[in-house]
């Protein structure tokens, strides 16, 4: 079995980790609010979002966002505008939450009652690569059925755990598995 990589694009390969692109994929189909924070439409639609329940208003204080009710209020009817530091801590404190609260829908839809999703892997660009140092890589399929450790790592942001489970879920390609820890892009529907 293959060690991991380390000194990924050395020769001049480029991608990114199959995990950031499984992150980014999952980040889609969450469906987050497109409209930047840093507009008046987008600030408001994080803001309903986090503090339309005392439930989203306890979750978002454990996930970062703690000012004062007083300043939430002000913010909602605009006296007062968030500092950048607080845009960053709305916008970090809405998609972990949003992360959370779509988790376990998003994992029915994966798992699809044990028949699983079929995952499409990209392979890692090597046009920048001389001849003689290139790998012979090609498009793969995987049909994972077991999500749970993904979305749970996805959906607490832990980035290690995400790698871990995918480095899991990617040795089912036999020996050719170090092939695939750097991607060029990762799709599957759901």
């Amino acid at each position: 079995m293959p060690e991991r990589t380390h000194e990924f694009g050395k020769y001049g390969a480029t991608g990114i980790k199959g995990h950031e692109a499984l992150a980014h994929r999952l980040d889609a189909l969450a469906d987050f609010i497109t409209t930047p924070v840093t507009t008046r439409r987008g600030l408001m639609a994080r803001l309903r979002y986090l503090t339309r329940t005392p439930h989203a208003r306890a979750a978002a204080r454990d996930a970062g966002l703690t000012v004062t009710d007083r300043t939430l209020k002000a913010w909602l009817a605009g006296t007062r505008n968030p500092t950048k530091r607080n845009l960053a801590r709305i916008e970090t404190a809405y998609r972990t939450v949003r992360r959370r609260n779509v988790a376990r829908y998003l994992l029915a839809r994966l798992n699809r009652a044990g028949r699983g999703t079929r995952v499409e892997i990209h392979p890692l660009n090597q046009s920048g690569v001389t001849p003689p140092r290139q790998r012979v890589v090609e498009f793969r399929t995987l049909n994972i059925r077991h999500w749970e450790a993904l979305v749970d790592a996805w959906s607490t942001g832990d980035d290690r755990a995400l790698d871990d489970a995918w480095t899991d879920q990617i040795t089912d390609l036999g020996s050719q598995w170090g092939q695939y820890e750097y991607v060029t892009n990762i799709g599957f529907a759901a």
